[in-house]
């Protein structure tokens, strides 16, 4: 898991993104376990939705841990028919990281972020592997992924 890790914070350097990388012991897989391997609020965790359209483009969902993705509103963003969540080994051969691992920028894809996660500050995204996490302000989380902010939670 390491790799990945170790990919994304070259990616943060060679991209200049203001973000910090942590690394912990504990599991930071889901938004419970990353709020409490960081210390943190709930509030202050962001989940990435891996989303597939049929067209098999890759469009990556960027909501607050507590929210859950509309598939509908997605495809209604993207102008698709519909979209599906990709399946784990899809995640990691077209993001080129883990499920559970993966950060909100730093690969191809549409990123879409809904516009609660806008009204926080500061948040806390995947960091590479299900043991890391990136602290990065929610402008500069845009800035680096170029998404479009639309509403896309349930």
């Amino acid at each position: 898991m390491k790799q990945y890790e170790e990919k994304l914070k070259q990616f943060i350097l060679e991209h200049g993104i203001q973000a910090e990388h942590l690394q912990f012991d504990g599991s930071c897989h889901s938004v419970e376990d990353a709020a409490k391997a960081a210390n943190i609020s709930m509030d202050d965790v962001i989940k990435n939705i891996c989303l597939v359209t049929p067209e098999q483009a890759l469009v990556l969902a960027i909501v607050k841990g507590e929210h859950r993705v509309s598939t509908k509103r997605v495809a209604k963003a993207i102008g698709a028919t519909e979209v599906r969540t990709a399946q784990p080994e899809e995640i990691l051969a077209r993001t080129g990281y883990p499920c559970g691992g993966t950060p909100s920028f730093g690969f191809r894809a549409t990123f879409l972020i809904d516009l609660k996660v806008m009204e926080k500050e500061t948040v806390y995204t995947g960091g590479g592997s299900d043991h890391s996490l990136t602290k990065i302000k929610t402008q500069e989380l845009q800035r680096a992924n170029q998404g479009e902010i639309v509403r896309i939670r349930k």
